[in-house]
């Protein structure tokens, strides 16, 4: 007995991708459909990181084709494939760097650094090259969060190679100065040596690199915006009203140079006491829902307020590789592949299918 195309295809439109919601034929996953009398062949592509994800994928697609009558073998291939994705109006983005992600806040002391740290490691963990820019200058934080010690190596005298840890390349003017000693510079100065991380490191094909941004809406704030290839931004903020005033502030600055918001994490949402268990929302409640509904943005995910996240940052040893199989992992793994799904539906970036055009005077 013979299956037709039309209705494997109809059996796949019903069968739905529970990280995106859309089916797979809606979404445009499915490749190399091959239909021999009745048995099926086919890959499923995901344009996002999700190696814990696979199996699952898999297997409910085996189930919903084995619904057709008289089916026979069937062969599903699952696999990611990361593309680079459009950028702001006039600029390109980098060759060894397909998507790059500022991950930024208002206000500093709302933990976007260790929100960063653990968003890299998440991707990493699915199965992306992942690297980490720690565009904080006066205050550096990711060597000490990532266990990183050391000086990059330069092999020309030109660049330098990013450091490592936990699958995660790494930049940071904190290996390049004494752990102790301020960076007393003015703004031009800060903004050229962000650019300097950014474009002399010899990031190594990332699929993404997370920019650890400073807090605020300053110089680097418009550098990273004006100059660097942004796809897009996160904001992290904590319920508190004072943080959120802040954080509406970045958001609207990243609308306004035309850099898109990928979602809005609050930390700190609430805590939970380790001796009774007793939960309180020490920064107030719903503040970054209540902002995604104002901005029409997506909201990420909330926090708890926990000693163990600041314990294991402060130890070198982020909560997603602490505690890899914990709640709180599986939170920012969750916003993680939010994130990553977000930038897949973007527009592709198709300049490479483009030729360079010089006109000469002769």
């Amino acid at each position: 007995m013979s299956i037709a195309v039309e209705d494997v295809k109809a059996a796949l439109s019903k069968i739905v991708d529970p990280n995106t919601t859309k089916d797979f034929i809606t979404g445009k996953a499915v490749k190399n459909l091959k239909v021999d009398g009745s048995d099926i062949s086919l890959d499923i592509e995901l344009g996002y990181p999700a190696k814990s994800q696979i199996d699952g994928i898999r297997a409910s697609v085996i189930a919903g084709l084995k619904t057709l009558p008289g089916v026979g073998n069937i062969s599903v291939s699952v696999y990611t494939k990361i593309l680079a994705h459009t950028v702001q109006r006039g600029l390109k983005p980098m060759v060894n760097v397909k998507n790059i992600i500022a991950v930024a806040s208002g206000k500093g002391g709302v933990g976007k650094s260790t929100t960063a740290v653990n968003l890299a490691l998440a991707l990493a963990a699915e199965g992306a090259s992942v690297g980490l820019l720690d565009a904080d200058i006066y205050g550096p934080s990711q060597p000490m969060m990532l266990g990183v010690k050391g000086r990059p190596e330069t092999k020309d005298g030109k660049s330098m190679e990013p450091l490592e840890n936990y699958g995660v390349q790494v930049s940071s003017i904190g290996f390049l100065i004494d752990p102790d000693e301020p960076m007393v510079w003015r703004g031009p100065m800060v903004t050229q040596a962000l650019q300097q991380l950014l474009e002399q490191t010899n990031w190594r094909d990332l699929d993404y690199l997370i920019v650890d941004m400073p807090p605020g809406t300053g110089d680097i704030q418009l550098t990273l915006s004006q100059k660097v290839p942004v796809t897009g931004a996160i904001i992290v903020t904590t319920p508190q009203d004072i943080a959120l005033l802040d954080a509406r502030k970045g958001l609207k600055m990243f609308e306004k140079v035309g850099i898109p918001i990928l979602g809005i994490v609050e930390n700190m949402s609430v805590h939970i006491c380790t001796n009774c268990g007793h939960a309180e929302e020490i920064f107030g409640h719903g503040g970054g829902e209540k902002m995604c509904q104002d901005f029409h943005v997506d909201f990420l995910g909330a926090l708890p307020l926990t000693m163990a996240i600041r314990e294991q940052a402060d130890a070198g040893k982020p909560t997603v590789v602490a505690d890899p199989d914990g709640q709180v992992a599986a939170i920012y793994k969750a916003i993680a592949r939010k994130v990553a799904i977000q930038v897949s539906d973007k527009a592709k970036d198709m300049t490479s299918k483009f030729p360079t055009i010089v006109v000469k005077n002769d």
